[in-house]
């Protein structure tokens, strides 16, 4: 299965474009927004589960991050409410259960060999620190290698400066509305930009989001 598989190209999700397919495990839910590969696969998908629902206990072959988004998400390790961020090296297992439901953002297969820290962050409870221009408030996640996730805050009218994304960018909008000049997107949309795009984002009401950098192929602009 190919989704979105050219790193080359710019891929753009809104809600409107949702389309949910059910997963082998029953009241959960996906809408794959890239996959290469079948069930095990490099992925990157909204996963919807239903309340009382839950996947059977499985391995990270490629490492898994994730964030989410609303409800409450569990495993062996904890309760994870909405906010919190979570990532889970390679070899890591888990059995993911929700008592009440909830809705995550999943990253798989994505880790670096040597990126081996398993931790989560509630993110409701951790200061954010001033951007690089007045209006931005940036929430360190995680680095490792040329990687870089962050949650990033605009307040209203924010504007920042025209620049290339080397090793690409990924943004998933959280709140509010996101805008560049090749479009706007409201909360809940997915844009990944290849290796050395250019944009000049922007956010007249404000929006929170979530990025990462440096991840994608450098081969493939």
């Amino acid at each position: 299965m190919r989704i979105n598989a050219d790193f080359a190209q710019r891929a753009v999700v809104r809600p409107e474009d949702y389309n949910w397919v059910a997963s082998p495990a029953s009241g959960v839910e996906r809408m794959m927004l890239d996959r290469v590969g079948e069930e095990v696969a490099r992925a990157t998908t909204i996963v919807r589960f239903a309340p009382n629902s839950q996947f059977e206990p499985h391995d990270h072959g490629g490492g898994e991050e994730f964030l989410v988004l609303d409800g409450v998400f569990s495993d062996e390790t904890g309760d994870y409410p909405a906010g919190t961020y979570v990532r889970n090296p390679i070899g890591t297992r888990h059995t993911p259960h929700t008592k009440e439901g909830c809705t995550i953002l999943v990253k798989l297969h994505q880790f670096d060999q040597d990126d081996q820290e398993q931790f989560a962050i509630d993110t409701r409870n951790v200061p954010f620190r001033a951007g690089a221009v007045e209006g931005l408030s940036v929430l360190p996640l995680h680095s490792c290698a040329s990687e870089n996730v962050a949650l990033v805050r605009w307040a209203p009218g924010t504007e920042f400066s025209q620049h290339a994304h080397w090793g690409g960018e990924e943004i998933f909008v959280i709140e509010g509305t996101f805008q560049d000049e090749h479009g706007s997107y409201p909360a809940g949309s997915w844009i990944r930009s290849p290796h050395l795009s250019r944009h000049t984002p922007f956010s007249d009401e404000g929006c929170l989001i979530y990025v990462k950098t440096g991840h994608l192929p450098q081969d493939a602009a």
